[in-house]
């Protein structure tokens, strides 16, 4: 009884795909469907106070693919806006409680994929001041292909 339990949880946790330099690919099940994701931590934040577990995830659903999403640590105040930028190029977000998201995620995708660091920029916590994450995207492209490749686009 005890072993089937075990493997019951394990199968309710994420199981890693791989390391993929500084991104790390992952699967899980929600609702009885496979969701897959890439994240990095990041690696500076400035602004908005001690913070854990601030990331950079993509995510494929079946409902919906290229899901782009920073979480800040924080929540954010209600309508706050935040960029990411990589090189030149200004992507933006919305947000909603400790998370912002891409508001065209296969755009994010497509310029991370050319891109060496993604710099969200957003107002910190309770509206005050501003708060800068970096992400690495070394490793992104490989990470991005590994759950491409276990969730495919068009599998129901």
């Amino acid at each position: 009884m005890a072993l089937a339990q075990q493997q019951q949880a394990a199968q309710a946790g994420p199981r890693a795909l791989g390391s993929f330099q500084d991104w790390t690919a992952a699967t899980y099940m929600e609702a009885g469907k496979k969701v897959c994701y890439a994240f990095t931590r990041a690696s500076k934040s400035e602004g908005g106070g001690t913070r854990q577990n601030v990331m950079l995830t993509v995510t494929h659903r079946q409902q919906g693919r290229d899901q782009v999403a920073v979480r800040a640590g924080y929540t954010y105040a209600r309508n706050a806006e935040v960029e990411v930028k990589v090189g030149a190029t200004g992507l933006p977000f919305y947000t909603a409680q400790d998370n912002a998201f891409a508001r065209e995620g296969a755009k994010a995708v497509a310029t991370f994929r050319g891109g060496a660091d993604a710099i969200a920029r957003g107002t910190g916590p309770q509206g005050r001041g501003t708060a800068v994450d970096s992400f690495s995207l070394s490793g992104f492209t490989a990470a991005y292909e590994a759950i491409g490749k276990e969730c495919p686009a068009g599998r129901r």
